[in-house]
């Protein structure tokens, strides 16, 4: 779940207070025109980069997300911590370090991701479905439109075939860390010539 953090907005920007700005992420003098204000620091835009993906977050949004340490762009974000951090079949947490299946923006254990059906184990590659909540192999899912599903189809059109994607979860530690740790910051472009950038 995102949750409100910081959204701090810099210090006012008077003749000569940012000729000697030491940019967060490399310790250097910050000499560019333009320079980026995020969690109470000033950064080169070139250096606030997110953790896992690499992208300068002032060229992808207004906003950086961080987290255990972590500065993460909004996609790398939900990806490594969905909405809840718990798998969305046993409800369980997810360690932080753990692989892990995603469908239609819900995240579960490996081992969890199997055929409502069958139960067997869906892995990358396999075809499956996902309907109203429930996840189906290929052999499974005209049982599942028979035995029960068809009518709940009805008001909710069935999603298109999806192929399984596995994603690998970059962070240290061995229990995913609380909401409590988490913020959402506001990027603020700063002008060396005295004028804010929303």
């Amino acid at each position: 779940m995102v949750n409100p953090g910081s959204s701090s907005q810099p210090p006012p920007v008077t003749a000569g207070s940012l000729s000697w700005k030491r940019c967060a992420g490399c310790g250097g003098k910050i000499a560019d025109r333009f320079l980026l204000y995020a969690m109470d620091s000033y950064w080169h835009s070139r250096c606030l980069k997110c953790s896992c993906c690499q992208a300068q977050l002032g060229d992808i949004g207004t906003s950086c997300y961080t987290k255990s340490g972590m500065i993460l762009c909004r996609n790398d974000y939900i990806r490594l911590f969905g909405n809840s951090g718990a798998c969305s079949a046993c409800g369980q947490s997810i360690p932080a370090s753990e692989l892990v299946m995603r469908a239609q923006g819900n995240v579960y254990h490996l081992k969890c991701f199997t055929c409502s059906t069958c139960r067997n184990r869906l892995v990358p590659g396999d075809r499956f479905h996902y309907i109203n909540g429930s996840l189906f192999c290929e052999h499974d899912r005209p049982t599942a439109l028979i035995n029960g599903h068809l009518n709940s189809l009805q008001s909710n059109p069935l999603l298109p075939d999806q192929k399984v994607h596995q994603s690998v979860v970059e962070m240290r530690g061995e229990e995913r860390p609380s909401d409590s740790d988490f913020a959402q910051t506001k990027l603020s472009l700063v002008s060396k010539d005295r004028e804010k950038h929303p």
